[in-house]
């Protein structure tokens, strides 16, 4: 595996006690259309995920509802037996339903069961982090997640995870799952033009705790913004380029996971994240969602 501060942009953080790079790779774009069947190019998939590991990033995003099992499933005959230094990252508390759709799985059962199945797919015996989902399709709900949560603190104790985080979560229920057990990371959308969360993650790096924006390029609405249109031409890069740059630049404990089916899109992505953004690029693309 190359060295990860001497090949990817941002250098590393750490989850609790574990050494990731703040460039990653998110899976769920491994899985068919709408994250749901297998791939159509399964052999591409499998390329993706071994030249992540070429890339030297060390933090690969899944879920074991991508699918549903099938990114899981890619993962382990891809990777396994697993490089020391790679860390999966996975989620539990929704599932899937024949419509493609999101139902939430919170409920004791549920979560023992999809934790079970995320060892079971990823061919481990144990789970680096496990993100708790909340909230539904449309974003967070408020709401409690002291039941849900503490059933994943009691796997914890039982040896299955490792670390813990929570998913689509409301800024309360982030400090109610810190007044329950440590957690490693929050991971919500958050981009150059959603910035709902600034608060939040200049909280979160105060206490060093990793902020992981998913949808970092506006998911299936992509950024879209002619100040990022005129930084991006100035640079001679692409627009979301740019936009994972900033990410990078915007605070420390931001780690990146952007997903793709290519290996070209990936090492672009890897590449690009290192653009170098003067001042007044930064000045200009702050102001994109404020």
């Amino acid at each position: 595996m190359s060295t990860p501060s001497a090949s990817l942009p941002g250098g590393t953080w750490t989850l609790g006690d574990l050494a990731v790079t703040r460039f990653g790779y998110g899976a769920m774009q491994l899985a068919g259309p709408w994250v749901m069947g297998p791939p159509a190019d399964r052999v591409g998939a499998l390329a993706v995920l071994r030249e992540a590991v070429d890339l030297g990033i060390t933090h690969i995003d899944t879920a074991d509802a991508y699918g549903p099992h099938i990114t899981n499933q890619l993962i382990r005959e891809a990777l396994h037996p697993y490089p020391d230094a790679l860390h999966i990252v996975t989620k539990v508390g929704a599932t899937r339903d024949e419509e493609g759709g999101w139902p939430s799985a919170r409920e004791p059962e549920e979560l023992r069961r999809a934790v079970q199945e995320n060892l079971d797919n990823l061919g481990l015996e144990t789970l680096d982090v496990v993100n708790l989902r909340l909230g539904d399709a449309q974003g967070p709900v408020p709401g409690s997640l002291a039941e849900a949560f503490a059933t994943l603190v009691e796997l914890q104790q039982q040896g299955l995870i490792r670390h813990l985080g929570v998913s689509n979560a409301t800024a309360e229920q982030v400090t109610e799952a810190r007044s329950i057990a440590p957690i490693v990371c929050v991971q919500n959308m958050y981009n150059l033009a959603h910035r709902h969360d600034d608060e939040l993650i200049d909280e979160l790096a105060e206490q060093g705790i990793a902020y992981v924006p998913f949808f970092p390029l506006g998911g299936f609405s992509p950024l879209q913004s002619s100040t990022l249109t005129a930084v991006a031409t100035r640079l001679a890069a692409t627009p979301m380029s740019v936009a994972l740059a900033w990410l990078l630049r915007r605070s420390p404990n931001i780690l990146l996971i952007p997903g793709t089916s290519s290996v070209a899109h990936l090492r672009e992505n890897a590449a690009s994240a290192g653009l170098q953004l003067s001042d007044d690029d930064l000045a200009g693309l702050d102001k994109i969602g404020r």
